[in-house]
């Protein structure tokens, strides 16, 4: 599984959520890098050093709203508390909402998904980048259990690391089964070729569809209703490429093999059908740059993905 696209490095002073960059690349600095690399990351590539933080905090919380609210506590205890690894836990947790009683077993599914993750452990890595992103960039997440249990968006990304971590693997009826179990459960469907990077935000996420060679960077932000897709039945490459730190707004439209250039901002309801600079915003339809100067470099933390700043900028490449 190649979860996360290379780019910066994990360890910038002041940033906006330090922690996530010990689950991103350790790489130096491309901030000139318009796109993410043609091909993924290797799994090396998203190191963590030192404990498991994000698992000890999301454990903490749980405890925490278990002794606040006893009638949750065997709720918490059963998908948080009793597991020994935020893989264990995401696996419990998944099964329990895509199995299908008669049909899918709750428990051969769980086997399935803690499977997949225990072979591809970048995809663990992954999810507490995801993690991280949705408590510091979503001011409606007080605590990483409530998007743990609660939050559809990293519920349905995680089932898709773990589809794409079997597509990977040549099981390309499991990885499709987990696929169609999310789309009907979640609301978002991604074809589980689609590569997607570290601490990635799907805000709402309800209505979000992905094609199978798509490329989402690192830090990514997407609101409800985006779409990433074709333009036709043409076959090969043919999905949007999205660069490091873009922010898509409600209910945009990506199509065909375009490159999103990192730190670019797509409006809502845009339907973009060519390629957008580095740093540019795009709103309408079709989609055009707005803006009359050069956009400043910025630092990772400052892009608008992590930012979340969907306001009208004065620059344009």
């Amino acid at each position: 599984m190649a979860a996360c696209v290379d780019k910066w490095h994990p360890t910038h002073a002041g940033c906006l959520s330090s922690a996530i960059y010990h689950y991103l690349p350790d790489r130096a600095a491309t901030v000139d890098r318009a796109m993410p690399a043609a091909a993924p990351a290797p799994a090396s590539a998203c190191c963590v050093r030192g404990g498991d933080d994000v698992w000890d905090e999301l454990r903490a919380e749980a405890q925490a709203d278990a002794d606040a609210e006893p009638f949750l506590r065997k709720f918490y205890w059963d998908l948080v508390l009793s597991r020994p690894s935020l893989e264990a836990a995401l696996a419990a947790h998944l099964s329990a909402k895509l199995c299908v009683p008669g049909a899918l077993p709750q428990d051969a599914l769980r086997d399935l998904l803690a499977g997949a993750l225990e072979a591809h452990p970048e995809a663990g890595r992954a999810a507490r980048a995801d993690l991280l992103a949705a408590r510091d960039r979503d001011p409606a997440c007080g605590r990483m259990v409530h998007c743990f249990l609660y939050y559809k968006g990293f519920l349905a990304l995680q089932a898709h690391r773990a589809a794409h971590a079997l597509w990977a693997d040549g099981r390309a009826a499991a990885a499709l089964l987990l696929q169609s179990r999310a789309s009907e459960v979640f609301g978002v469907d991604i074809h589980p070729g689609a590569r997607i990077g570290c601490g990635i935000l799907f805000d709402h996420a309800t209505g979000v569809v992905i094609g199978e060679t798509a490329v989402v960077g690192n830090d990514v932000s997407i609101l409800h209703g985006v779409t990433l897709g074709g333009t036709g039945k043409e076959s090969g490459d043919r999905h949007p490429k999205v660069g490091d730190g873009v922010l898509i707004g409600a209910g945009a439209s990506v199509l065909g093999n375009v490159h999103i250039g990192a730190g670019g901002k797509i409006g809502a309801g845009a339907v973009v059908l060519r390629d957008v600079p580095e740093g540019t915003t795009a709103v309408g339809n079709p989609a055009k740059a707005i803006g009359k100067k050069a956009a400043p470099q910025r630092r990772p933390e400052e892009q608008p993905g992590v930012t979340m700043e969907q306001g009208w900028s004065d620059y344009v490449i």
